[in-house]
């Protein structure tokens, strides 16, 4: 692959900005590389500074008819309008330095953008598939536990039911985090991956009483039997060791250090519920599925807050707007009872005093009132 220098060097300064400046980590600016690395393609690796507005639409076109090495299917609209968002804010930035300043222009970036109709269904929300709580319990109870990797398997299932904590929460808790007597976990930034670097303290939900005995049993067994301290991961990364009698590496038992990512949680979901001959739900699903249990129930407005501030998050909207949409069927369910109900559970008294009111404005009685007056 031929690479320009000049090009990478801007790159490099570039990613360096997003870094230091914004505050970006390492995974969105993998994705600046990636976007910038499809554009590259597209030019034939031209140096930036002969950077043209065609360009960009040339590109465009080319990534609409893209396809996907994964799936073999025409790139997403949402992948679309990620892509060329981090491209028109590369070149928005690129313009405002010496040497490119007279070459290009602000509104050139703005070529990078989709057709409105395009924007709208790249953010269009849809519905994902979330697990019921019976659905977990049944995965619960159909996990192997015959050795310490599978009753951590379980043990790691049965948190997130309790928790609804991210998979990078999950990959990075330690034993000292968790409070088994006060019945929390502590999210403790300094040291747990938490989303946005939030610190903010999680209680147990009442949600099984299965689950919560499965994560103090696993604690214990931490502490007690493999003389886990404080310091020692929650759930540890699998050892590797040699098969003595195939060759090769197979897993050895716990390793005394946490996982570096998300991979190998999401296969352990991915096990677990294929154990249970049910679809595959990711952790962060975990999440929508609390949301929607507490919307079942009915609960005060400083409940729900509380359920919200459990997740970590500081407004409730951000609870229900996020994780909070009503399954399509269950959609379905509620318009039907609304239509279902007629006027005879309606209170008389409040049915008269309506009409009362109707007929008072009528005769315009109510005429000191704004908007009653007659012909009003």
């Amino acid at each position: 692959m031929k690479i320009n220098a000049e090009n990478e060097r801007i790159k490099h300064d570039y990613f360096q900005y997003l870094k230091e400046a914004h505050g970006r980590d390492e995974a969105t600016i993998d994705g600046v590389t990636k976007a910038l690395a499809r554009f590259e393609d597209s030019t034939g690796r031209k140096s930036f500074k002969r950077f043209h507005r065609q360009q960009a639409v040339a590109f465009k076109k080319r990534l609409m008819d893209a396809v996907s090495a994964r799936t073999g299917e025409q790139l997403s609209k949402s992948t679309l309008l990620a892509t060329l968002r981090e491209l028109r804010a590369f070149f928005f930035w690129l313009a405002h330095l010496p040497g490119f300043k007279s070459l290009i222009a602000y509104a050139d970036a703005d070529y990078f953008n989709l057709p409105e109709k395009d924007v709208a269904v790249a953010r269009a929300r849809r519905e994902r598939p979330v697990p019921t709580i019976d659905q977990v319990r049944r995965v619960l109870a159909a996990m192997p536990v015959g050795t310490a990797l599978e009753r951590r398997d379980r043990a790691l299932i049965a948190f997130t039911l309790l928790t609804g904590a991210r998979a990078g929460a999950l990959a990075s808790f330690r034993l000292e985090h968790v409070d088994v007597a006060g019945g929390h976990v502590d999210q403790d930034a300094r040291t747990v991956r938490t989303k946005g670097s939030k610190t903010f303290r999680t209680f147990f939900l009442p949600i099984d009483d299965t689950a919560l005995t499965i994560v103090v049993d696993w604690t214990g067994e931490l502490t007690r039997d493999h003389l886990w301290g404080p310091r020692d991961p929650l759930f540890p990364a699998t050892e590797m060791g040699l098969d003595p009698v195939h060759g090769g590496f197979m897993p050895a038992g716990l390793a005394r250090r946490c996982w570096q990512g998300t991979g190998p949680i999401n296969d352990i979901f991915r096990r677990a519920f294929a154990y249970a001959d049910l679809p595959y739900f990711n952790p962060h699903s975990f999440r929508a599925m609390l949301v929607r249990h507490a919307m079942a129930l009915n609960l005060r407005p400083d409940q729900m807050k509380a359920w919200s501030q459990n997740l970590g998050h500081a407004n409730v909207m951000t609870t229900l707007t996020s994780y909070g949409q009503v399954p399509t069927h269950r959609q379905g369910e509620l318009i039907r009872e609304m239509t279902a109900k007629d006027t005879a559970g309606i209170d008389a008294d409040a049915v008269a005093a309506l009409e009362a009111l109707v007929a008072s404005m009528k005769a315009g009685r109510l005429s000191g009132l704004p908007g009653t007056s007659p012909g009003g």
